[in-house]
């Protein structure tokens, strides 16, 4: 009989339990996949009393993680206790001294070190790998890294929070505004401990990054993502977009030009007929572009210990295959440090804004986005509220240097009250 494949769980909450579930329930069935048993021998977390509705009494424990990393009797590091530093990255850079190969589904790790733990992986033999770090249980980095092996990839795009889509699609259908449907997601546990992680688009943004540097060839670079939250979105932008015929979704886009390469996290609007528009509640949808394929549209659930712990699953069984590969799909030191581009490609724009009731303030407004160089599409005003109105602008396509130059020049005019809101109207 094939050794087995001997497994140190660190952390365990809700994908953690999940992973051992499925090990129990599908062991024949994962040895039968395989051609070798995978055993959990030892495990670790904050605390051991805690009640996580599976019996662990079976395996060793450990209380730090590091520990568990450089036991002898185990193969694989699973870490699934999350954090871009801590623990987590010392017991991920132990297990790799020791030539151990790592799953992983902290995508915040990778985002801000992946780089440096990617070229001590390859210079030690082993692996990582990070399936369940990307949209849950939508297989995306399998996608990119082996079945669009053979394409130039041309635009990465995709809902990636599934938090910000629940927030959003819940709003129109609701009809409720931003903090309503804030608190209630955060008292459903939607949300991470720290909101700001989903809502100002930062974990869509950890995702986009991985993204990025595996479907172009480039070192993963974070910190050259143009990031937007949804904070500002209302249900006047919702129910005007309805309105328009789009959808808002906060939208990751990634795509390699001559100047170098665009990373955009931020709500735009989609037409509500396409595969994005018709997105709902929690479900992430990936958009893959190539010059072969054409394109690919991933769909599912993002989140959650079933679809995370089975992206999880995939690694370990991949691992127990001797599937082997470069940790961003090529040798870590051949990764390009691509330079951050802003996006100058031309687009649609949605402005709202509101409107001092005075003498030609339309004309004014229409003024400043002429002088800028923007020519309007459709425009629509609504209702006077208190001397003001709000006022919806779609423009022909346009750049958003244009778009902000006319953005600076409305507090100029008089005539606007408060801050304009600009979403651009992505092509999907």
């Amino acid at each position: 009989m094939s050794q087995p494949l001997r497994l140190g769980i660190a952390g365990l909450g809700t994908v953690g339990a999940g992973v051992v579930q499925i090990l129990r329930k599908q062991a024949a069935l994962l040895e039968l996949r395989t051609g070798r048993p995978l055993v959990i021998t030892a495990v670790s977390a904050r605390s051991k009393s805690k009640d996580r509705g599976v019996n662990l009494s079976s395996y060793a424990w450990e209380d730090d993680p590091v520990a568990l990393a450089k036991r002898d009797d185990v193969d694989v590091f699973v870490e699934l206790m999350g954090g871009e530093d801590g623990p987590a990255k010392a017991a991920t850079e132990a297990a790799l001294a020791l030539g151990k190969d790592v799953v992983t589904a902290n995508k915040a790790m990778l985002a801000m070190h992946g780089q440096a733990l990617a070229e001590t992986a390859e210079a030690e033999g082993s692996v990582i790998k990070y399936e369940a770090a990307v949209a849950g249980g939508i297989p995306v980095i399998k996608a990119l890294g082996e079945g669009l092996a053979g394409n130039e990839i041309t635009r990465v795009m995709g809902v990636m929070n599934g938090s910000c889509n629940y927030i959003l699609t819940r709003m129109e259908d609701a009809g409720l505004p931003y903090a309503d449907v804030f608190a209630e997601a955060d008292g459903l546990g939607y949300l991470e401990a720290d909101p700001q992680l989903d809502v100002g688009g930062i974990d869509a943004a950890h995702k986009l990054a991985l993204l990025s540097s595996l479907a172009f060839g480039t070192q993963v670079n974070f910190a050259g993502i143009e990031l937007e939250g949804i904070e500002r979105v209302s249900i006047e932008d919702i129910r005007a977009a309805a309105d328009m015929g789009y959808k808002i979704k906060l939208l990751g886009v990634a795509q390699m030009t001559g100047r170098g390469l665009e990373q955009r996290m931020q709500p735009c609007l989609v037409p509500d007929t396409s595969p994005l528009g018709q997105l709902q509640g929690g479900t992430n949808m990936i958009v893959l572009e190539g010059d072969a394929v054409g394109q690919i549209v991933l769909r599912g659930a993002g989140a959650g210990a079933g679809p995370t712990a089975s992206a999880v699953l995939s690694d370990i069984c991949d691992i127990a295959r001797g599937y082997r590969g470069s940790v961003f799909g090529q040798p870590a030191k051949t990764l390009q440090a691509a330079t951050p581009a802003l996006s100058q490609r031309a687009a649609a724009y949605y402005l709202r804004m509101t409107l001092l009731d005075k003498p030609g303030a339309l004309a004014k407004v229409a003024s400043v986005l002429g002088e800028a160089g923007v020519s309007i599409d459709r425009m629509r005003q609504y209702g006077h509220v208190k001397d003001t109105a709000q006022v919806l602008i779609v423009t022909h396509k346009t750049t958003r240097a244009d778009i902000d130059h006319a953005l600076a020049s409305f507090a100029d005019t008089s005539v606007v009250s408060g801050d304009p809101v600009a979403l651009r109207i992505e092509e999907v």
